[in-house]
């Protein structure tokens, strides 16, 4: 495929004007729904075959949370779009001024293998509603994903629109090799550094939505038994490879033991004591990512689990313990469903531990201590907060969904995801008269005027 000429069709397109319109925007927005609606069983079983994810995971996860962000863009679109009064300065009047909301033009949407349906269109709900044109490239780890969703979309929408195109490292780096107005990105810090190099040559904005070890801090006097039923639910949904889960636990020493007494409750609630039985419980992506993960375990403590299975892609709900700050585990995002269990205590607060880290995509605190939880929020750099509770903030439409540092750049979800996917444009109104001769040559007095005017 010509990729330099699927991206000039687009820009064509655009600069053609019909993604201006707002009812233009609208009814593509409804059309996405309705794909997604007529395609939901295909979808489910897609990402079982990818990932033997759980039908109850992929419709929750997967399509009701675009769904959910279709609704409230159809809703609220026009709100949004509506150019915004400015006020005018002293220097300025007399005038009018506005921001408008203006889109980029032409976007790139690189998906995840993770979430291989809402990480890949989820975004495309922004890029619409901003009214962009949109090449997606959907991970090729998620092979039966990624040709649902392009047979889904070519069926949906003209190619100069909105357009999917497949293929491996070499085809992202073709597409990357363009020029595009926007590029949106979710993957791995890796990947996406070289992403911002190659958007860099063009100078075109990005955003990035990596990862990074998210901590569950978990201080005195927390409550223990549901602590521990929400961070298993966030650790090993997706067999742990969830951007925003729990990546370790930080938990006080006195709470260590209630803890993981509770946490290996939960397991045997949610999976059985046979969880590769289990129709809920899903597996490793590939092989590369199998071997990864269970090289993790070496010199570890297993306290709970441990089991694995090669040809199966299978490792079970593993907790570990007897590791240090500078164990392999702890110097690189797990993205898999074992669990590390750091303690603190007396001599160093769980800020001192963190800080020193790169900054995590979310901060999950346990503690009835809004003192305490608010001095991490404050202190701590990180992507965002839930407090007593895992992953139920990307849940909430009209939450910002965002890294800080090393775990992202840029924000998405609701109005968010507008706005990622439009620039602010200022607009000021003139007229001609009065015109005033103070701003013109010569200057004479008007520097000493100025001075006594604003330098006070």
């Amino acid at each position: 495929m010509n990729y330099g000429e699927l991206v000039r069709d687009q820009r064509k397109f655009f600069e053609e004007g019909s993604t201006r319109s707002i009812s233009f925007r609208k009814k593509n927005l409804e059309k996405l729904r309705a794909m997604l609606v007529i395609h939901e069983q295909e979808l489910s079983e897609a990402v079982q075959r990818d990932l033997h994810k759980p039908e109850m995971e992929v419709v929750s996860a997967e399509i009701i949370t675009i769904l959910e962000e279709i609704d409230l863009h159809l809703k609220k679109l026009d709100s949004w779009a509506k150019p915004k009064k400015a006020w005018a300065n002293l220097i300025s009047l007399p005038s009018k001024n506005e921001v408008r909301r203006m889109p980029y033009g032409t976007s790139l949407i690189i998906g995840a293998w993770n979430y291989p349906v809402n990480l890949l269109l989820l975004p495309l709900v922004g890029a619409i509603s901003g009214g962009n044109t949109s090449i997606l490239k959907p991970s090729e780890l998620a092979p039966a994903t990624s040709s649902l969703i392009r047979r889904m979309i070519s069926g949906t929408f003209n190619r100069s629109y909105i357009h999917v195109v497949e293929g491996g490292v070499d085809v992202n780096q073709e597409l990357l090799d363009q020029s595009f107005d926007k590029i949106f990105f979710t993957g791995s810090s890796r990947v996406g550094k070289i992403v911002m190099e190659k958007a860099a040559q063009h100078l075109t904005p990005v955003t990035l939505e990596l990862g990074g070890k998210s901590p569950a801090v978990v201080h005195k006097g927390a409550d223990i038994k549901t602590a521990a039923r929400r961070i298993a639910w966030g650790k090993f949904m997706n067999a742990g490879q969830t951007c925003i889960a729990p990546d370790f636990v930080l938990v006080h020493r006195q709470e260590k033991d209630e803890l993981m007494k509770h946490l290996k409750k939960a397991i045997r609630k949610y999976y059985g004591r046979k969880p590769e039985e289990s129709k809920d419980y899903g597996r490793i992506i590939n092989n590369s990512h199998f071997e990864r993960l269970t090289n993790l375990m070496t010199d570890t403590n297993v306290i709970q689990g441990g089991e694995c299975d090669a040809e199966q892609r299978y490792i079970e709900p593993t907790i570990v313990d007897g590791v240090d700050w500078e164990h392999p585990i702890m110097k690189e995002e797990i993205f898999g469903p074992i669990l590390p269990i750091m303690t603190y205590g007396d001599q160093k607060s769980p800020l001192e531990l963190l800080r020193p880290m790169p900054s995590p995509l979310a901060l999950y605190i346990f503690s009835e201590d809004e003192v305490f939880a608010d001095h991490l929020i404050t202190n701590l750099p990180h992507g965002g907060t839930c407090v007593n509770d895992v992953i139920m903030q990307i849940a909430n439409p009209h939450l910002p969904f965002g890294g800080s540092g090393a775990s992202g750049m840029g924000q998405y979800h609701g109005k968010y995801s507008f706005e990622c996917f439009t620039r602010p444009h200022a607009v000021m109104r003139r007229s001609t008269w009065p015109d005033p001769s103070f701003r013109y040559p010569p200057f004479g007095k008007k520097l000493f005027l100025l001075k006594k005017l604003f330098l006070r």
